[in-house]
């Protein structure tokens, strides 16, 4: 059977070069909430190197979304700077997407602004922080709020925006009976949980119009017992194709209680904690890291069977992300009715990976799990451990070795 994947992908109004996206993996490289040139050059390379579309990581659409010093958060002050990186990405032929979220109650006052929100009250231990459950006659202006920052995307000069509506951020919150505890219209029955989606996707649609591709990230699973499993996300994927999205990004697990059921493989504790500045949560990791974040084990293209099943269901175009790192694997990915892949630490590893996958049937990228990119980023750059300008001390060496070795 001839390959897809160099064959043009349509997404509303947008059509793609090939059937490749880089996924929207955050890059940490955004300090003050603004683009940076790191992050221009990033996407940049990675639309030299082949890509169909490249996707900037989580934009919160609201201060009040932010759950890092170095996130993007959408407002007019930074449509010039992105207006460069859009150029940038589009003088290599690709195309750029923007993912659009908002944490939900995975942030801090001094990083937020405010007591951090989410759609039930209560005690956050991610990041550790008291949270307050937004009240009903909060939630029409939070979903404004996305309508808006789809409108600044296109300013920016974006093509396509993709909602989060996955991993534990505000929108999951609301789906997932683990955390939405609420007593009113937007609790209890799937139903109600499902309210504050379709307020978000119904501003969203209306803002892109007809020359903005829309695309969603969504559980198949939550990943952890009490999340949603796929009883429930099946209706959330149907509800999404009847909102009129053009595609949805099919992924699983959460930030704050199923890391690694999202990335898969093991986090490097000592790495991670090693670019952490603040002293007792650098001790609190070290010590209760391994408990907090237990490993799953990998293996290529991990969620491809609980995918397979949207697949059977659904008409709307889907989108494949999770462990790609071979030409193989993603021609049998394609060939399974998905209508594009998506990668981030294949690209992270080796920017250039779509342009020698035209060139290589068999070709492989040199990405060998160890996460020390996702250890890294929650305090500086995302960076790929083999490309780094500096040498890495002789403790980190040893634990990406090690790591490796059981992959």
């Amino acid at each position: 059977m001839e390959s897809k994947l160099f064959t043009p992908v349509t997404f509303g109004p947008l059509t793609l070069r090939n059937r490749t996206i880089r996924s929207a993996a955050f890059e940490s490289m955004c300090p003050g909430n603004a683009p940076s040139d790191m992050l221009l050059d990033y996407h940049r390379s990675v639309a030299a190197g082949g890509i169909g579309m490249t996707t900037v990581a989580y934009a919160a659409v609201t201060r009040s979304g932010l759950s890092f010093d170095r996130q993007l958060w959408m407002r007019p002050e930074i449509i010039p700077g992105l207006r460069k990186l859009t150029d940038a990405i589009h003088a290599e032929g690709a195309a750029a997407g923007i993912q659009l979220g908002h944490c939900g109650n995975m942030s801090h006052k001094s990083i937020c602004g405010c007591t951090p929100v989410g759609a039930s009250g209560g005690f956050n231990l991610y990041s550790p922080t008291f949270v307050r459950g937004l009240r009903a006659d909060e939630l029409p202006e939070m979903a404004r709020a996305y309508g808006r920052s789809v409108n600044l995307a296109r300013e920016a000069g974006f093509d396509a925006v993709e909602i989060h509506a996955g991993h534990g951020y505000l929108i999951s919150q609301f789906l997932s009976p683990s955390t939405n505890h609420r007593k009113d219209e937007f609790g209890g029955s799937l139903q109600n949980r499902m309210r504050f989606m379709d307020m978000v996707m119904e501003e969203v649609m209306k803002a892109a119009g007809s020359d903005m591709a829309v695309l969603v990230k969504m559980n198949m699973r939550d990943g952890f017992r009490g999340g949603m499993e796929m009883d429930e996300t099946m209706q959330v994927a149907k509800r999404l194709e009847q909102s009129g999205a053009h595609g949805l990004v099919l992924s699983g697990g959460f930030v704050s209680k199923a890391p690694m059921y999202v990335m898969r493989g093991e986090m490097p504790i000592r790495s991670m904690t090693h670019y952490m500045t603040c002293w007792w949560l650098k001790y609190g990791v070290r010590m209760a890291g391994k408990w907090m974040i237990p490993a799953v084990p990998f293996k290529e293209a991990y969620f491809l069977e609980d995918a397979l099943k949207f697949r059977a269901e659904l008409k709307m175009p889907l989108i494949y992300v999770g462990g790609l790192v071979s030409r193989s694997k993603i021609d049998e990915v394609l060939d399974d009715g998905f209508d594009a892949v998506q990668m981030a630490r294949a690209l992270l590893n080796e920017p250039g990976f779509v342009n020698r996958m035209r060139d290589e049937e068999n070709a492989r990228c040199n990405c060998r799990h160890s996460n020390y990119c996702i250890a890294r980023m929650y305090s500086i750059e995302m960076a790929c451990h083999q490309h780094l300008g500096e040498e890495l001390p002789a403790c980190l060496k040893r634990e990406i070795e090690r790591i490796e070795a059981k992959g």
